[in-house]
């Protein structure tokens, strides 16, 4: 008896942890199930059905002929470059600036002078999109807007100048710069205090600088975030709509309807052609694209590895 106490005690101690883990992945699953049941609902299904609605028609399987009959329209490959320039322009300013505000922020040592920037940083995100837009509307008018003395200096004397067909890839891109860029500064911001201060230490006894750290070491250790923030703004970029819709309605046509991939889809399902299978046909060209690309981003900046 003396003998078998230990033993049983050992089992009890060794069945502890395994009903303590067990409890800890019963509350995982238990709160990551509201995610699971949201993205099932509106991500999967939404995309399972537009897939089988590109590949049918009055209920049909007609193949591959929705996307042939909207890759023949004369309005797709330019919503195609338009958006890819924006998206271009956007992901890279976005990707440079960001880090960059981010070590700048991260350098300065004055607590309230970080705190205060960091609020101030997330404010434009509070602003919904269409809210946001609006806003801008008003500050892209140089005959009302408080930066008109900037805009006379591009030439820009009236509203319609300013919204020029040529000039709307980088407004979209400052206009999304100001909404979200706040949010990820402070993600990199986030991600900088994380860094070991023994390898930061050691870079200065080595005798590097603040750029040659930020070069060699803070960014490269940033590489994941770095790549999913190109993930995520990937996703944003590609689904342009709210922006150039306001914009054209506020400039009375000069900025097209159709000048998003988004924006021509919504108008095949809901304008005179009433094609919903040639719109479902654009927004799976558009999720493969968006994926492939997404997928370069993930494999190249290693977000899965294990560190």
């Amino acid at each position: 008896m003396p003998a078998a106490a230990p033993a049983m005690g050992r089992q009890r101690v060794a069945k502890r942890p395994r009903s303590r883990n067990r409890a800890q992945t019963l509350i995982g699953y238990l709160f990551s199930s509201g995610y699971g049941v949201l993205l099932l609902v509106f991500g999967v299904l939404p995309m399972a059905y537009a897939l089988y609605l590109s590949l049918t028609k009055a209920g049909q399987f007609v193949g591959l002929d929705n996307f042939v009959k909207i890759l023949g329209d004369f309005r797709f490959f330019p919503a195609v470059q338009h958006v890819a320039i924006f998206v271009a322009i956007w992901v890279v300013s976005l990707i440079v600036l960001v880090v960059v505000l981010a070590l700048i922020v991260h350098a300065v040592r004055v607590r309230w002078l970080s705190s205060t920037t960091r609020f101030l940083f997330y404010i434009p995100g509070a602003f919904a999109g269409s809210a946001g837009v609006m806003l801008w509307l008003f500050l892209l008018d140089p005959s009302v807007s408080p930066v008109s003395v900037v805009l006379g200096q591009f030439g820009f004397t009236s509203f319609i100048q300013t919204v020029a067909q040529p000039n709307l890839p980088v407004i979209f891109t400052v206009i999304a710069f100001w909404t979200g860029a706040g949010g990820w500064i402070i993600i990199m911001f986030g991600a900088l205090n994380n860094i070991s201060q023994e390898i930061m230490e050691a870079a200065r006894i080595d005798g590097a600088g603040p750029i040659k750290t930020a070069w060699y070491i803070q960014i490269p250790l940033l590489r994941k975030w770095i790549a999913y923030m190109a993930v995520i703004s990937l996703a944003f970029g590609s689904q342009l709509f709210v922006e150039p819709k306001i914009l054209s309605l506020a400039s009375r046509g000069v900025v097209p309807k159709d000048y998003s991939l988004n924006q021509l889809a919504y108008l095949i399902a809901f304008g005179p052609q009433g094609d919903f299978n040639g719109s479902a046909a654009i927004s799976i060209l558009l999720l493969v694209v968006a994926m492939a690309l997404a997928a370069f981003f993930v494999f190249k900046g290693g977000l899965f590895e294990r560190d």
